[in-house]
């Protein structure tokens, strides 16, 4: 990675944490050097494409999408001092468009000068629409060339007249070998080991969950402790408080687990359904949402192979608003079991999109005559009602009707069974009825 950026003239980034004793440990490791960021080769590797960009010296707007504490902000700042551009960092959460008005303005000045100017906006999700919308024609004439960072999806939280402007790059959780490295840098820098064994070590890479930020703050608190003997992980759950999942129930994390939650009930998986229940419960999501989707699964991916799946869903979900936490979780983990380990059907799913089509392709056709109630004279003058044949009075209750309008025909089969769970024994009901159709069409 070092020759990587062999024959540029680097520019230091101000990086006044690098020398204070009093600075969070977050800072003082702050990497100075692209070289020396931990992770994120698939976009700073040697032929990556932050790596080209800074080996043309000419960069174009991107934003950077991932999760807390990977490098975002430090990326930004070392690709611009990498490549000559003044650096100038904002923040959406305290920016208003008067101050971007304001830092436009001097990047036009040092874009006269000669200078151009990369702008690091932080959290760019947060920035309304009317402010993106002025951030457009700065983009578009050169003033700046922007740097975003978002730990939400770009394409739900930026406009698209924005979005069409930047590329955009994602930025992984580092994993524990990296989160290791970080631990090392931060040993060495403090001149000592964390007081740790090797499994307290790996259950505190556990709890950053892919944040570097988040570890070196619980590193600061436990260079703080003298002990003669390595703390274990008992000892260290109860020196440091454990991290709360990151889980954010507007955004997309919420609709993230929802669907793989979804996915695993539909894929038979009972384990995996209930670890994504779990991840949702422990982020603070309403029961209620998890049982919505329990519904949803249970008729559209199990349906008429199990019709006990809906009812035992509704049961348990009436169990758990009567009874609440945290004897609910019962209910809730009784009932994923029951639709994830049911037979799968989605017949009738497919069968009401079937006739949804027909009904669209048709428009507003009359039905039979002899399907429709008479309760008037007039009405029984035009025939409602005229020949239908009670079904009771027939034959195994059924009497082989026309229920179509008369100009589509009744030869429709929207609903078809499969061989799984319940649905065996309707597939042998319906075609005991065609049968039975068909003798008496003779």
């Amino acid at each position: 990675m070092a020759d990587l950026f062999a024959g540029f003239d680097p520019v230091d980034p101000p990086s006044p944490a690098a020398s204070d004793a009093h600075a969070p440990l977050a800072d003082q490791l702050r990497p100075r050097a692209l070289a020396e960021v931990i992770g994120q080769r698939h976009l700073l590797g040697p032929d990556a494409p932050l790596a080209m960009m800074i080996r043309s010296r000419r960069l174009s707007s991107f934003v950077l999408w991932g999760p807390p504490g990977v490098g975002k902000t430090t990326i930004a700042r070392l690709i611009a001092a990498e490549t000559g551009y003044a650096f100038v960092q904002l923040s959406a959460v305290s920016t208003g468009i008067a101050d971007l008005r304001r830092t436009l303005a001097t990047a036009r000045d040092l874009r006269a000068a000669g200078k151009p100017t990369a702008l690091f906006i932080d959290e760019l999700h947060r920035f309304s629409r009317p402010v993106q919308d002025a951030l457009l024609p700065a983009v578009e004439d050169g003033t700046i060339v922007l740097i975003g960072a978002t730990t939400e999806n770009p394409s739900f939280s930026l406009v698209a007249a924005l979005l069409s402007r930047a590329k955009v790059f994602t930025l992984d959780r580092l994993s524990a070998a990296e989160l290791d490295t970080v631990i090392t840098r931060a040993e060495a820098q403090q001149e000592r080991t964390l007081p740790l064994d090797p499994d307290a070590r790996a259950a505190l890479i556990a709890m950053a969950d892919g944040d570097a930020r988040y570890l070196l703050g619980l590193c600061e608190t436990l260079f703080l402790i003298e002990s003669d003997a390595p703390i274990d992980t008992a000892a260290l759950a109860a020196i440091v408080q454990k991290r709360a999942p990151l889980y954010d129930r507007g955004q997309e994390e919420h609709f993230n687990l929802l669907s793989c939650f979804h996915k695993s009930l539909r894929g038979s998986d009972a384990d995996a359904a209930l670890y994504w229940a779990a991840r949702m419960v422990r982020g603070g999501e309403d029961a209620g949402v998890i049982f919505r989707r329990l519904c949803c699964a249970a008729s559209e991916d199990v349906g008429m192979a199990d019709p006990q799946a809906l009812v035992q869903v509704m049961t348990a979900w009436q169990a758990f608003e009567r009874v609440g936490m945290p004897e609910g979780r019962l209910f809730l983990a009784q009932a994923i079991n029951y639709v994830a380990t049911a037979p799968k059907s989605n017949a009738s799913y497919v069968a009401f999109d079937r006739a949804s089509a027909l009904a669209r392709d048709t428009g507003s056709l009359p039905p039979p005559k002899h399907i429709l109630n008479a309760p008037t004279k007039l009405m029984k003058e035009l025939g409602y009602h005229e020949g239908y044949r009670y079904d009771h009075d027939y034959p195994d209750a059924y009497a082989a009707q026309d229920f179509f309008p008369a100009e589509i025909g009744d030869d429709h089969s929207f609903y078809e069974p499969n061989e799984r769970g319940y649905e065996r024994e309707i597939r042998k009901r319906l075609a005991f009825w065609a049968a039975a159709r068909e003798r008496r069409a003779e």
